[in-house]
């Protein structure tokens, strides 16, 4: 048996304003295309960041191997590791705090504010939340165990060692883990609640907002009216399964799109967030059977919706 899935080595660079450094194992090269090491890193990132982007990476000491700095003239070696710090593009800050709810060497419960993203992705590399936990608590391997949509806010559950991720991760993946939700959203009489939605939903690479589509369900959510004040209810939304997006399109399709949605009903032109609304989505309760030590464990968030008497009249 060979050792294709052998664990890859440590990094030899610390991170970076709480973010991991890149990791590029170069690939098998059968037809000798690459002489040197910079031939293939211009191969691979020159289009995205430019040639001379690459070679002033180089000239700076920025692309490290295991035994230090790594010389654009180097012969190409496939199987060897490089890594790579990228460049940060200036990032606005999300004027709202991290809650932490709980903490103990295994685990942190976050408790995240609205428009923070979960994980690093795209334009939010810096400003997400492992990367602020990192920098507060000086954890550098901690990780989320779930995802939460950067719009959402609320309890995320958070793991301190890389090595106890899969086990948090399992829970999730096996339903194991009870979660509400609290939003704020039209009210219609003629919409029976409480009320359990399935349906299939799919969302399309490079679509913002996902949709419903005919076939097995994959997805359910169950639906509770807590409270009314004239046309708008605060509800409790209990999903039984994790699907992108699920709640917002659970609750569109009963016609209760959720206050602030940028994306249902209608898909609105991406702006810059309006940190004065919120979607009004809110994870509220996490609770689960601890995978390593058997402690049951309830977390609640500290953080809340819009008051009725600050709802749409």
């Amino acid at each position: 048996m060979g050792h294709r899935h052998r664990t890859p080595p440590a990094s030899p660079l610390p991170q970076r304003e709480g973010v991991d450094a890149v990791r590029v194992r170069l690939p098998a090269d059968p037809g000798g295309a690459w002489e040197t090491v910079r031939d293939h890193l211009v191969a691979r990132f020159g289009s995205a960041v430019g040639v001379e982007r690459v070679d002033a990476m180089f000239r700076e000491g920025r692309f490290v191997g295991l035994d230090g700095p790594v010389r654009a003239t180097e012969p190409y070696a496939a199987g060897r590791y490089l890594w790579f710090h990228r460049d940060f593009a200036p990032e606005d800050r999300v004027p709202f705090e991290v809650g932490v709810v709980y903490r103990d060497e295994r685990i942190l419960v976050a408790d995240k504010p609205h428009f923070l993203a979960t994980t690093p992705r795209g334009s939010h590399i810096t400003e997400t939340l492992p990367a602020r936990l990192r920098r507060a608590w000086g954890l550098p391997e901690l990780q989320p165990a779930h995802r939460l949509d950067r719009l959402t806010a609320g309890l995320v559950l958070c793991v301190v060692r890389a090595g106890d991720r899969g086990a948090y991760q399992t829970l999730f993946r096996d339903r194991a883990v009870r979660k509400e939700y609290e939003a704020v959203a039209p009210y219609d009489p003629a919409v029976a609640l409480p009320v359990t939605v399935r349906s299939r939903i799919e969302k399309e690479r490079g679509e913002q907002a996902a949709r419903e589509v005919p076939g097995e369900p994959n997805s359910e959510s169950r639906v509770e009216l807590l409270e009314r004040r004239g046309g708008f209810g605060r509800y409790r939304l209990s999903p039984a399964t994790g699907r992108t997006h699920q709640l917002r399109v659970h609750m569109n399709s009963l016609g209760l799109p959720l206050l602030h949605d940028p994306l249902y009903p209608v898909v609105r032109e991406p702006a810059p967030d309006d940190h004065t609304r919120p979607l009004q989505l809110l994870a509220t309760v996490l609770e689960f059977t601890d995978p390593l030590t058997g402690e049951p464990f309830r977390f609640t968030s500290g953080s809340r919706l819009l008051p009725p008497a600050q709802w749409p009249r």
